[in-house]
């Protein structure tokens, strides 16, 4: 097996062999597990081995798995919503009076079927404003849903104050918006409120009608388009280079132009705001609202291959995991 599914099968198998029979019937689960598309950004323990409660070995064994998910870029973003969840803690021990903070890190992993089998499995790594997931059929690899979020946005007090998490997620969408005349932004701005959280949530399948129609990339001019282009890219360049690149390999062959921003609540930094962007084949969503417009929540979903429910389909019609994997391949080519 080759690239990054062989990467991340290596990371699982030498994960898995780490734990002990107790920790793998936490970490572990069948490939039909009912919680393998269950997922959640909000605080609260979930299925599967906490990260917290591992060993030094096992913990670094676990990240490995994780960073198999993403780019550097992406990677770099994973530890600053970590980092920041920290100072949250910080903070809030700080408040409280001085009381030393829990700042062990509440992450779940939880593996689904076996690595080495030859049917599909997965994987994910989910905790408070970080999910990750990732499901394989041979050599191909699915990667979303993806969330990251922030609490704070912005590090407003204390030795790290002006630290902040996702700020070309927030720079791009302002500047563009700001970009817009009376005209286009008519199409684009909602609302002048924005809500209180993305409004496909963690559903299981993402809905893209919630989303509105907002205004499309080809009635934008074109510093606005690269500013849009840029924006999609911020999103997807989170994920390992395999599925980023496929992602914007079906951006394209369903048209760019069919791409549209949409934006609610202020433009001015601080105030709350919300945008989503979606296309015939993806959707990302980004809300910051909470805490006086200072905690934020982005996501991307792929409305092909979330779950990899397409190359599931495939296989389970043809029941040939080697079929299964041209089937895929040629309808990708042809954009399906």
């Amino acid at each position: 097996m080759r690239g990054l599914a062989g990467r991340m099968v290596s990371a699982a198998a030498a994960f898995i062999d780490s734990l002990s029979s107790e920790q793998r019937a936490d970490a572990t689960a069948p490939f039909e597990a009912p919680d393998r598309e269950v997922w959640t950004y909000l605080p609260g323990a979930r299925p599967g081995l906490r990260i917290a409660d591992m060993g030094d070995k096992q913990r670094a064994l676990a990240l490995d798995l994780l960073a198999t998910s993403y780019s550097p870029r992406g990677l770099s973003d994973a530890h600053a919503v970590s980092r920041i969840e920290a100072v949250r803690r910080e903070l809030a021990g700080a408040a409280a009076g001085g009381i030393n903070p829990d700042i062990e890190q509440d992450y779940w992993v939880r593996v689904f079927g076996d690595p080495n089998g030859s049917g599909p499995w997965a994987w994910k790594v989910n905790g408070h404003h970080l999910a990750a997931h990732a499901v394989l059929l041979g050599d191909l690899v699915a990667g979303t849903p993806q969330f990251f979020g922030s609490e704070p946005a912005e590090v407003p007090t204390g030795p790290h104050a002006g630290f902040r998490g996702l700020p070309r997620e927030e720079d791009l969408a302002r500047e563009l918006v700001l970009s817009l005349d009376e005209h286009q932004r008519a199409v684009a701005v909602a609302s002048e409120t924005a809500p209180r959280d993305i409004s496909t949530r963690s559903d299981p399948v993402a809905d893209p009608s919630r989303l509105g129609s907002g205004l499309a990339h080809d009635r934008m001019d074109r510093d606005q388009r690269g500013l849009l282009e840029a924006l999609v890219r911020q999103y997807i360049d989170r994920a390992a280079v395999p599925v980023a690149n496929r992602a914007w390999t079906d951006i394209i062959q369903a048209g760019l132009g069919a791409v549209a921003f949409t934006w609610s609540g202020g433009v001015v930094r601080g105030q709350g705001h919300y945008y989503a962007v979606h296309g015939p084949t993806f959707l990302a969503e980004y809300d910051n609202t909470q805490d006086s417009a200072n905690h934020i929540h982005s996501v991307w979903r792929d409305l092909r291959h979330d779950w990899s429910r397409d190359l599931l389909v495939a296989h389970h019609r043809t029941g040939h995991p080697s079929a299964n994997r041209r089937e895929a391949a040629d309808g990708h080519r042809a954009g399906r």
